[in-house]
């Protein structure tokens, strides 16, 4: 494993394993009360911009995650096609994905590529995945098959 690589497992296990906000599934990166995104609406990402909190009485549940909205009108444009508005790779970390493993995706460290949300889980490991953002997103995209289905703790060892 080369130096950069450890580097980003080494923090992102202390992260992850630091972090309140574990997976409540395997497949979904949710708080253990099961909220996707923290909270953050997935509709406004594509709309507004920007990373906007959602509001607790306006939640949609998809994958066994709970989504909140900013309004009636995103709730509505992700009950309608949920898959064009949730993150990808379940809001894990995609440079995570991309190396085979499941990182907490932080919902304030984002981009939008083909219409699709991809989430990371930190500056410095955005910077990294856009460096080489075709190749890494065909990697995860590889990897998601097998590690969809697996606790992030069971890719650790």
């Amino acid at each position: 494993m080369n130096t950069f690589k450890s580097l980003v497992v080494g923090a992102a296990l202390a992260v992850t394993m630091a972090s309140s906000a574990l997976a409540a599934g395997v497949d979904v990166n949710a708080t253990p009360t099961g909220l996707a995104l923290q909270g953050y609406d997935a509709v406004a990402y594509h709309t507004v911009g920007e990373p906007t909190k959602g509001d607790f009485q306006i939640t949609s549940v998809y994958n066994e995650a709970t989504y909140r909205f900013a309004s009636e009108e995103n709730k509505a444009k992700f009950d309608a096609d949920p898959e064009s508005y949730a993150p990808q790779y379940g809001g894990y970390c995609a440079f995570g994905a991309a190396m085979g493993f499941k990182f907490d995706g932080d919902p304030t460290v984002w981009k939008i590529v083909d219409g699709e949300l991809f989430l990371n889980l930190a500056p410095s490991i955005q910077t990294r995945w856009e460096s080489d953002l075709d190749n890494l997103i065909v990697q995860a995209d590889n990897n998601w098959v097998s590690i969809e289905d697996k606790a992030p703790a069971e890719l650790q060892q």
